[in-house]
């Protein structure tokens, strides 16, 4: 006896009729049969052309083809089945009219009876489909106990579309509209759709009870053991008196999984409500292991090897708190390739820890602190430096972010000028706009951030100010995605002071991966020595490298074409021009082309990208290449 695996069915609901069961796990298939389906549409004068498609995916004596049955039994059992699933098509595609016949050695299906035996092999299996006529929608009517609720306003309108899925799915918007009003016990108590065949018209009739607008109540929490509960229903945001919305116990799940120490959140209403009247809200939460680490390593052919890793942990003290630990090597063995890179001394670090403590000022913000220390050695200059900063990032709502906080560093800076020390408190304030689709691979919607970061020079007192505009936009021509325009534009000032009184790394630069590509990191803009004049004091080590810039002014356009599912080809143009006067000198506009290929993956596309400098400076190769997760922007 032959036995075979075959997987399990789903159900549906069509206006109340379940139309076919489904199995909770996969079965074997016993004594298995084999059949060949052939699917005939009649034809119809309202079709588009998409019927057809649409009852040959329904169908699972076609899509399951290739998986045989069990016994005649079980053909006769799938072809039943079917039968239901088609005409559930028919509903879905507004012919309440329709007929579907299904023949098993032409015999009908509704004359077999379950011991019927076939003869042939495969098994010959006919499916006619009699579509008849598209219906459109008739009379209107729903009540819903006084409450204004307009059934047009969700495409119910006598000649609109009357497409089963359709209806139930505009039904299901005014339940929602009226859960949103504080009701969260809206039935439908009673539903007449009736199908006028003389008119080919489908009348929908439904009485909707909104029930009364409810107060929450209490919080309860289950599952948490090292999260304090108190705690857990304090960041809900939640408060026992306000009105019941659903979009509020929405927004606490969020708050709850952004907490990083649950591995699964549920928060619902109760199912009734307290003696007072209000209703309890349940929180649910699987907490997760708090402590984690990671480690990684790079290398680059002029960059040399590098080695990062991390270590955490995220309830210190029973309330959501963490505290990470970062640190970093990189320049292990570089080399400067062919006079573009200037010489370098030793390797680069860099380390922090930081702290976070979420509920600070209110659910939606999360104080953060940290310490850290690096050294650098880019294009532009050698920096070690220390620094510290206590400050609270503020969601004013999901796309909108604000984050103020207090930098104090000490930093010691070489470039060809020397080495100076400065010792500078600065105040970043941080203003973000996030109504992307997607973080990693955006197809629609707009970034925006602005930094305004005041800052003092202690030992040269120094007062300046950084700003900055970023702004990057998204469109998808196809509905595939298969084609997206990107672009990015960014406009940034230091005033205040002149140039060489402003630290190195607080100034302008562009040019390298996330600026102009094809230019060398740093490159674009006005260089050493310039209208220094040479003397003693000087290092020549920096000759020929960049002064930074006052202002700067700089974007990118791209296409992101799809060519599979998962490639993309990517033609981009970018530009810039970094000035040392406060408005960008565009006399000094640097251009940059190329193409990259991204390969999508579910944590991000793998992206790498060729640039070429097409006005190449003295400290730019012919091209560059760059690779990293996530789009370039």
């Amino acid at each position: 006896m032959a036995i075979c695996l075959i997987s399990p069915a789903h159900a549906f609901e069509i206006f109340g009729v379940t139309f076919f069961e489904s199995a909770d796990s996969a079965v074997e298939v016993i004594d298995p049969l084999n059949y060949d389906a052939t699917l005939t549409v009649e034809p119809a004068p309202d079709d588009d052309g998409s019927l057809e498609e649409s009852l040959s995916t329904a169908s699972s004596l076609v899509s399951e083809e290739d998986e045989p049955v069990s016994g005649s039994l079980g053909l006769l059992s799938r072809a039943k089945t079917d039968r239901k699933r088609l005409v559930a098509a028919l509903f879905e595609n507004a012919r309440y009219d329709g007929l579907v016949d299904i023949f098993i050695e032409g015999r009908d299906i509704t004359t077999l009876q379950p011991d019927a035996e076939f003869s042939a092999r495969p098994v010959p299996v006919t499916i006619r489909v009699r579509p008849g006529p598209k219906y459109t929608l008739g009379r209107i009517a729903v009540t819903s106990g006084g409450i204004p609720v307009d059934p047009a306003e969700y495409g119910l309108a006598p000649g609109g579309a009357a497409g089963s899925a359709e209806v139930l799915e505009a039904e299901a918007k005014m339940f929602s509209k009226l859960r949103q009003d504080g009701r969260p016990f809206v039935a439908v108590t009673d539903r007449d759709i009736i199908a006028d065949a003389a008119n080919n018209r489908l009348e929908y009739q439904a009485r909707l009870d909104p029930g009364p607008r409810v107060p929450f109540g209490d919080i309860w929490v289950e599952g948490a053991e090292d999260v304090d509960p108190g705690f857990i229903a304090y960041m809900t945001g939640i408060k026992a008196g306000e009105v019941f919305s659903p979009q509020e116990l929405a927004d606490a799940r969020d708050r709850l999984l952004k907490l990083g120490v649950f591995s699964s959140v549920t928060v619902k209403e109760a199912k009734a409500q307290a003696e007072d009247g209000s209703l309890p809200v349940q929180v649910e939460v699987g907490e997760r292991k708090f402590g984690y680490y990671g480690v990684g390593a790079t290398y680059s052919n002029t960059e040399g090897a590098g080695a990062n890793g991390y270590v955490g942990y995220r309830n210190l003290f029973g309330r959501a708190e963490s505290i990470r630990l970062d640190a970093s090597v990189s320049r292990i063995g570089a080399t400067a390739v062919s006079g573009e890179a200037r010489e370098t001394d030793g390797f680069d670090y860099s380390s922090s820890l930081v702290f976070k403590k979420p509920g600070v000022l209110g659910p939606d913000s999360v104080y953060i602190g940290s310490l850290e220390i690096k050294r650098e050695q880019p294009l532009a200059y050698d920096r070690t430096s220390y620094a510290a900063t206590s400050g609270v990032e503020y969601e004013i709502d999901k796309q909108q972010t604000v984050n103020v906080s207090l930098r104090g560093e000490y930093e010691e800076i070489t470039d060809y000028l020397g080495t100076r020390d400065y010792f500078i408190a600065s105040v970043p304030i941080t203003y973000t706009y996030d109504g992307r689709n997607n973080e990693l691979n955006p197809t629609e919607g707009f970034y925006f951030q602005a930094l305004a970061e005041p800052s003092y020079g202690f030992n040269s007192s120094t007062p300046f100010v950084k700003t900055r505009l970023d702004g990057r936009a998204y469109l998808s021509l196809t509905e595939s995605d298969r084609l997206i325009l990107a672009s990015r534009l960014g406009y940034g000032t230091v005033f205040g002071a002149d140039l060489l009184d402003i630290p190195n790394d607080r100034r302008f630069y562009a040019g390298g991966g996330g600026s102009v590509r094809g230019y060398e990191f740093q490159s674009i803009g006005p260089y050493f020595p310039g209208d220094v004049p040479p003397g003693s004091g000087f290092n020549p080590e920096f000759t020929d490298t960049p002064t930074g810039g006052l202002s700067l002014f700089d974007g990118s356009v791209e296409a992101r074409i799809g060519i599979t599912e998962n490639i993309q080809i990517v033609p981009f143009l970018d530009f810039g021009t970094v000035s040392d006067k406060l408005v960008p000198d565009f006399s000094n506009f640097k251009l940059g082309a190329g193409i990259g290929a991204r390969y999508l993956t579910s944590f991000g596309p793998i992206r790498i990208d060729v640039g070429i400098p097409l006005d190449p400076g003295p400290r730019d190769a012919g091209y560059q290449i760059y690779a990293g997760i996530g789009q370039a922007f």
